[in-house]
Parts: C-alpha cells; sequence; structure tokens
C-alpha cells in the first residue's frame, strides 16, 4: 500500500495556526484504501483553511464543504457499481462526466486530482502561507500517487477527475453564493429604525451593515428553495413585562447573570467563530471525519456521509438566511441595553454577537439538519466524542446521539448570550425540515 499516512495534513493544520457504474478496472488492488486517506488529507486541509480564509463566514463556509463533498462522491460513484450520481436529483446539477468504459484509472489520483482542482478554486482567495499549504499537499500527494504508474493511466486519471471538479465548479457558479465582496457586508444597507429590527452590534465600520442579506436566495441543493422550510414569526417584539419577547429576553438575561463552569464551557465550545475557528459548518464536518476515522469507514460510505452532511449545512444556511432576513430580529444584547432601566447594569454576553439578525439561529438551523442526516447514516443512539476543538484548548465532549449535541450546540447560544429561546427551538425545528429533503435524496442503485 502506498504509504500516505506520511502526508499528514496535520502538519499543515499547524503551519496554518502559526500564522494564524463504468467497468473500469483499478491500476492497483488497494487503491480504495489509498483513496480514502486522500479524501481525508483534503477534507483535514480544507477544515484549516476555512479559519483562515477572507470573506469565509459560516453560510460561505458551508457552501464550500458542499461542492467538495459532491465532487468526491461524484467522482467515486462514477466508478462504483452501488452508487447513484445526483445529477437530476439536486437543483440545477446535469449530468457528470463519465469515465471511459473498460479504460484503467487510478482511483486515488482520480479522486486526488479531482479535490485539488475543487479546493484551490474554492479556497482561491486564502492567504500567501495558505496557498503554500495548498500547493504542499497538492505536489506531496501527486507525487507519491504517480510514482510508479504508467503515464496513460496518470493522465486519463488526471483528466477526468480534472472534468468532473470542472463539472462540479461550473455548476456552483450560478448559485448566488460564488461572489463574496467586501467580506460580505454590503457597502449600503438601510436599516430599520423600529426597535424591533436588527441594529448594529460592534463598532467595526464594516459590520454597521449585516452579513450577507441575499443569502436566502441563493440556489438550494435538495429543498425546492430557501423558503421550503419556512417558520412562523418569531414572538411578537414588545417591551411589555407580560409579553411573551420580553420573557424570553429576560431569560437571556438571567442566564448570563448565572451561568455556571458548564454552561460557559458549553458556549465556548460551540462558539466556532469565523476566522477563530472551523466554523459552524466546519464543526460538523469534522465531527464526521473524527466518526468516519474512528469506525474505518470505507471509501464509498465516506464520500456518501460528506456529501449529504456537507449539502445538509449549505441548505440549513439559505433556508435559514431566508427567514432572517424575512424577520429582520433584534438582537439580545440590543434589546436588554435599549430597556436597561429595567435591568441592573449593561447587558454583557459570554460570547461576539454576529453581525446579522437573531431569527432563526444558524446554529441551531444546521446543526438540526446535519444531525438529522447523520442519525440517518448511523442510527439513533449514535455515542460519539468530539475532539474538534481540542488544538484550540478545550475539552472534548461526549455525546449520546446526534441530536443531544445538535441541542447542546442549540442552548449554547443562549448561553452565549446571542439568542432567545424560540430562535433555538424553532431553528432545531428547520433544521430537521431541511435534514428530511436531504435523506429523500438517493445515493444508492
Amino acid at each position: 500500500m502506498r504509504a500516505l499516512r506520511s502526508v499528514s495534513a496535520m502538519v499543515v493544520i499547524v503551519a496554518l495556526s502559526c500564522w494564524g457504474a463504468v467497468a473500469a478496472s483499478a491500476a492497483q488492488p488497494d487503491a480504495a484504501v489509498t483513496s480514502r486517506e486522500v479524501l481525508r488529507e483534503w477534507y483535514k486541509l480544507s477544515l484549516a483553511l476555512t479559519r483562515h480564509t477572507p470573506t469565509y463566514s459560516p453560510p460561505v463556509a458551508s457552501r464550500s464543504f458542499a461542492y467538495i463533498g459532491l465532487t468526491a462522491f461524484e467522482t467515486v460513484a462514477s466508478g462504483d457499481s452501488e452508487l447513484r450520481s445526483l445529477a437530476g436529483q439536486l437543483n440545477g446539477l446535469t449530468a457528470v462526466p463519465q469515465r471511459d468504459a473498460g479504460q484503467t484509472y487510478d482511483e486515488a489520483l482520480t479522486l486526488d486530482t479531482a479535490l485539488a482542482t475543487t479546493v484551490q478554486d474554492l479556497y482561491s482567495h486564502t492567504g500567501p502561507t495558505g496557498q503554500r499549504a495548498l500547493a504542499a499537499l497538492t505536489e506531496k500527494l501527486h507525487g507519491e500517487l504517480v510514482a510508479g504508474l504508467p503515464d496513460d493511466v496518470v493522465a486519463r486519471s488526471e483528466a477526468y477527475g480534472r472534468a468532473v471538479a470542472e463539472h462540479i465548479l461550473a455548476y456552483s457558479r450560478d448559485d448566488g453564493g460564488a461572489v463574496v465582496e467586501n467580506m460580505g457586508f454590503p457597502t449600503q444597507y438601510p436599516l430599520d429604525k423600529d426597535p424591533a429590527h436588527w441594529k448594529p452590534t460592534s463598532s467595526i465600520t464594516q459590520q454597521q451593515a449585516p452579513l450577507l442579506p441575499n443569502w436566502g436566495k441563493n440556489r438550494t441543493f435538495a429543498i425546492p428553495n430557501g423558503a421550503t422550510c419556512s417558520l412562523p414569526p418569531p414572538p411578537a417584539y414588545s417591551e411589555d413585562k407580560d409579553s411573551e419577547f420580553y420573557k424570553q429576553a429576560m431569560e437571556v438575561y438571567q442566564v448570563r447573570l448565572n451561568l455556571t463552569p458548564e454552561q460557559k464551557a458549553i458556549g465556548r465550545f460551540w462558539a466556532d467563530d469565523a476566522m477563530a475557528s472551523v466554523t459552524p459548518p466546519g464543526h460538523w464536518i469534522s465531527i464526521s471525519l473524527q466518526i468516519l476515522e474512528r469506525d474505518d469507514v470505507g471509501l464509498a460510505r465516506s464520500v456518501e456521509v460528506l456529501a449529504r452532511v456537507g449539502i445538509a449545512l449549505s441548505d440549513a444556511f439559505v433556508g435559514c438566511w431566508q427567514a432572517k432576513y424575512q424577520y429582520d430580529l433584534v438582537r439580545p444584547v440590543t434589546y436588554l441595553n435599549y430597556i436597561r432601566n429595567v435591568i441592573d447594569s449593561k447587558f454583557e454576553p459570554l460570547l461576539f454577537t454576529p453581525p446579522f439578525p437573531e431569527y432563526p439561529s444558524g446554529h441551531s438551523t444546521q446543526s438540526g439538519a446535519a444531525a438529522v442526516v447523520l442519525t440517518n447514516l448511523f442510527g439513533e443512539n449514535f455515542a460519539f466524542r468530539d475532539v474538534t476543538d481540542q488544538f484550540d484548548g478545550l475539552a472534548p465532549r461526549e455525546f449520546p446521539s446526534f441530536w443531544a449535541a445538535a441541542q447542546e450546540a442549540a442552548i449554547s447560544r443562549m448561553y452565549g448570550g446571542i439568542h432567545f429561546r424560540a430562535a433555538l427551538e424553532l431553528g432545531l425545528n428547520q433544521g430537521r425540515c431541511i435534514g428530511g429533503y436531504v435523506n429523500a435524496l438517493q445515493t444508492r442503485k
């Protein structure tokens, strides 16, 4: 077996953190194992790049993970008699290029070329160190994979992997999210002066407008459109002490005053702030990778899992963002400091308040969607240990099920002081709806 285990993306991650069915025969009988290692190396590098690439807010990251997963899945599916292409099932995805029947392809090299092409394109705006990391992994893997292969197999495998990647990238360019200008903040945005609506929560000039206000209009993958899993309105804005809105705000306030060490740990574990972490969607990709590695899951199943989870996360952010800008709800920090005459002091949340409307919670929607998909793949009571944040000094956490993890991710945002309860509970419901559409996709023949 090719010694790909020496090609560790962990080295790259440490470096980055320092600066912040066709009948086709495989060239070698152990190609599936090597392909699986290639898959994981590119995903680990993608997670590292996500935390250091400008514009990579959670919605943008979720989109990239969807296209990386789709590229990997379609590349492997083209040579696997049991996998079914998602062309014709995903909104707007046309037939993917096919292999030449009877020709020999090196599975690992084909997958490596497809992923290298896709990741390099999606992270083209990463900084100089990220570009060097991309080049280093590309060169290292390619050198190991082509060694000893016939020239015609190399050329054919590379050409096919590149063709699949270019097809998926062409598909990506008209989804509405391909171009992100000014870090995702519009240079002009009319704010509603009504106190019920979102107001800037940061003094940063760029963040006087909310993040990606048109993201909810993007094309989705599995659900018909962003509003398909629509939400009811949040509790009506009110300053009346007997109102549901006021009561939910006071709950956030009281929780903040009485946070336990465990609640603070939960809030920080799931914070996943952009440019300081792998982001919320990256957290669920990390969970998926940990499980695939822990349980030694095969290649076909691995690409199926990563494609489904990536699609669920991306659709969740489109659906969530559609609702956020439909309701344009004020954040707890704004409301509680607006009514300071009834609280003891200035309200300061545990966590940084993200620069966009409150309802629903993005953490809740995407976690609900990911949990529904992973539960469908692995079962209801699938226990796991999550070490996503251990390199940031946060202790691993253990969960009895994916849904338990999703619920903790949701409530973490109240512990953080940045969401009302309705945004958490209804966000999970929205995620459950979106995950159901992803589960309906047919990936097996």
